[in-house]
C-alpha cells in the first residue's frame, strides 16, 4: 500500500484510520476537510478542490481521508488501496458526538474537523441509505483490481491495523536482511 484513499462516513473513523496508516506506512497523511475549508469554514471551488486533489495524488505515496462523492473520482483512480469505514449509524452518529466531546468544535492539528450541525447530523443518519451506494458504486467502477478494505466495527479496525504493522514490521525485517547481503555482514 502506498497510496490510499480512506472513505466512509462522518463519524466512522475516517481520520483515525488514516492517521494511523500514514504513521505505519511513512506515508504523508491529508485530511481532506484540511483542503476543503479555511478556517472561517469556507469551501473551496469545486475546481480548486479538485485541481488541490489531483496535486496531492500525483505524489508517490499517501494516505488521503475524507468523503467528498463528486471528486471522489480522483481518488479512486489514483489509490492503490482502498479503505471503506462501513460502520452503522449508531456507531458513526456516536463518533460525531464523542469526537466533539473530546476535541471540542472547530479545526485541530491532528486532523479533527468538529463542526456538529443539524446538516452533519442529517448527513450520519442517512449515510448508509444515500452516500454508501453512491461511494461503493464509484469504489466497484474505479478501484476494480486495487486492495479494498471494509471495515464495520471499531474492533475490526483494531485489528486490521495490528495485521497492516504485523506486515509492515515483516517488510522492514526483510529489507533488512536482504540489505546485509550475501557476506553474512550487517
Amino acid at each position: 500500500m502506498n497510496r490510499v484513499a480512506v472513505v466512509g462516513s462522518d463519524g466512522s473513523g475516517k481520520s483515525y484510520v488514516a492517521r494511523e496508516l500514514g504513521r505505519l506506512l511513512d506515508a504523508p497523511v491529508t485530511h481532506l476537510d484540511a483542503v476543503y475549508y479555511d478556517d472561517e469554514w469556507n469551501p473551496l471551488p469545486p475546481e480548486k478542490f479538485e485541481a488541490a486533489q489531483r496535486e496531492l495524488v500525483a505524489a508517490p505515496r499517501w494516505v488521503i481521508d475524507g468523503n467528498y462523492n463528486s471528486s471522489l473520482h480522483v481518488r479512486l483512480e489514483a489509490c492503490d488501496a482502498v479503505v471503506m469505514m462501513d460502520v452503522p449509524t449508531r456507531v458513526a452518529l456516536w463518533g460525531i458526538l464523542s469526537r466533539q466531546l473530546r476535541h471540542g468544535a472547530g479545526q485541530h492539528t491532528s486532523g479533527v474537523y468538529n463542526r456538529i450541525h443539524w446538516g452533519v447530523i442529517t448527513y450520519v443518519a442517512t449515510y448508509r441509505r444515500r452516500m454508501r451506494p453512491k461511494a461503493l458504486a464509484k469504489i466497484h467502477e474505479l478501484a476494480s483490481g486495487k486492495q479494498l478494505v471494509f471495515l464495520a466495527s471499531r474492533a475490526a479496525t483494531r485489528r486490521w491495523l495490528e495485521q497492516v504493522a504485523g506486515s509492515e514490521d515483516i517488510a522492514v525485517q526483510a529489507s533488512e536482511q536482504s540489505s546485509q547481503g550475501a557476506g553474512g555482514q550487517p
